[in-house]
């Protein structure tokens, strides 16, 4: 039987180890979802809802554990892995609040004579693949949403945090959904090909790398299945001349560097109006500075490992690639003893004087390096930030919301943000364009992409 190991990113101990699923425990978990679908999806909404809220009530409860778990697996802070159950409640609760509205018949002009509206039913089975950078607020935009329309899931999380996948299904039990509703498979990508192939999926919600995206897509080729595919992002901020250049640099740090830059939105490159460019730098540098890189478990460390040291190597290599390119280095890296901490510890930096030409700028970093690049113009900058394969977000920082709406609507990406990054509201769906991917979550529409149209089209007095 093949063995999944977690390694943490904390001293390169085994953390975790999994069994594989075998053939035999895929098949019967796809029936069993198949089956459990058929009465949950025949349940009153309200009592879908019910159960939901239950699972997350007895889900959250459980925080102490769930937190040193995240830390282990994948080398958050602790002091900032509370703040991922946070977002869990916060964007569950909002999902759940907006499901009677979302999930209710579509009202059409009236007919005399008929009786007409557009329902909306839930696909079938869902499958989720969720990623380890944030294992439970990547899998609750699409966990949630699912399971209350009335579809079953089946949950794969990332081999980095398999337990994750273990403690959501193990409170959905223990809130009475009822068993096959909610599932988790342990699997390698050969497995996971071929369930996306499998007949009994009818959506797959993917979130990962580009190349994942692809593998999905090519997975599910020659059947008429909704994917929904949320990728890799080099998303940018614009801090203009009319902006707080302190706030701008404290506020868009944070979002370059909290997780240690191992986030989809977060910032990767800067432009900055050349009138404000040498007062930012200067914060910019004395922020990073005060970073306390350290064992994640350490209350006072806030910036932990990367996740693995492959992942410390690929980005050592891009940044000294860019210096050789003749981008130059602002924080002196020797003073965070990396080295010493252990293969999966990084120090952060930030780089001036990039080009477009350089990876540092085009390609998804996924770790603690921005680039920072000066700019004389709104249009210049609105140029640079389009110059991308990807369109996740994109943050203006400015006083003025009329510049930043003319200036945001000239952007390919699928969130704008003025004065703040880095950031999911629920309220709002989650979309990318071009190599971002294509599909929805959160908010109203992110129903839509869990859900079928079905019109009703019923004839009277005959």
């Amino acid at each position: 039987m093949a063995i999944q190991v977690t390694i943490s990113p904390i001293d390169g101990s085994v953390y975790v180890e999994r069994e594989l699923a075998s053939p035999e425990h895929v098949d019967a978990t796809m029936s069993r979802a198949v089956e459990a679908q058929k009465d949950w999806s025949n349940r009153p909404l309200q009592e879908r809802i019910d159960l939901m809220h239950k699972m997350v009530e007895i889900f959250v409860s459980n925080k102490e554990q769930l937190c040193l778990e995240i830390t282990m697996q994948m080398g958050r802070p602790i002091s900032q892995s509370g703040g991922e159950l946070a977002g869990f409640k916060q964007r569950s609760d909002k999902m759940l609040e907006l499901a009677h509205t979302a999930l209710a018949d579509i009202e059409v002009p009236k007919q005399d004579g008929f009786v007409r509206f557009i329902g909306r039913e839930p696909l079938g089975v869902v499958l989720v693949l969720s990623p380890w950078n944030y294992p439970y607020l990547t899998a609750v935009n699409s966990v949630v949403p699912a399971l209350v329309a009335g579809n079953s899931v089946v949950l794969k999380h990332s081999d980095q945090t398999p337990l994750c996948a273990e403690r959501l299904v193990e409170a959905a039990l223990s809130a009475g959904i009822p068993e096959g509703v909610f599932q988790y498979l342990h699997m390698d990508h050969d497995q996971v090909g071929e369930v996306v192939s499998d007949s009994r999926i009818d959506h797959v919600a993917f979130t990962g790398s580009v190349e994942g995206g692809r593998a999905v897509h090519r997975a599910s080729a020659g059947r008429f299945i909704a994917v929904g595919l949320e990728l890799g992002g080099k998303d940018p901020a614009y801090v203009r001349e009319d902006s707080d250049p302190v706030y701008a640099a404290e506020n868009i740090v944070d979002g370059a560097f909290f997780n240690s830059g191992q986030s989809c939105c977060g910032i990767e490159r800067v432009y900055v109006h050349e009138s404000v460019y040498d007062r930012f730098i200067e914060v910019v540098v004395s922020t990073v500075n005060k970073y306390r890189l350290g064992n994640p478990l350490d209350p006072d460390t806030n910036l932990g490992p990367m996740v693995n040291a492959a992942s410390v190597q690929r980005l050592s290599a891009e940044i000294e690639r860019s210096i050789s390119a003749g981008a130059i280095p602002l924080i002196d890296t020797t003073k965070f003893k990396a080295s010493s901490l252990g293969p999966a510890y990084m120090a952060p930096q930030v780089l001036e004087m990039v080009t477009h030409e350089m990876d540092i700028m085009t390609e998804e970093s996924f770790g603690p390096v921005v680039g920072i690049m000066k700019v004389s113009s709104d249009d210049q900058a609105v140029e640079l930030m389009n110059d991308s394969r990807y369109g996740l977000t994109a943050s203006i920082w400015t006083k003025d919301q009329k510049a930043a709406l003319r200036i945001g609507r000239r952007l390919q990406t699928g969130t704008v943000f003025m004065n703040r990054c880095d950031y999911l509201d629920p309220d709002l769906p989650w979309v990318g364009v071009k190599d971002t991917g294509r599909g929805c979550t959160l908010s109203a529409l992110g129903y839509e992409h869990v859900t079928r149209p079905k019109s009703f089209h019923l004839r009277l007095n005959i």
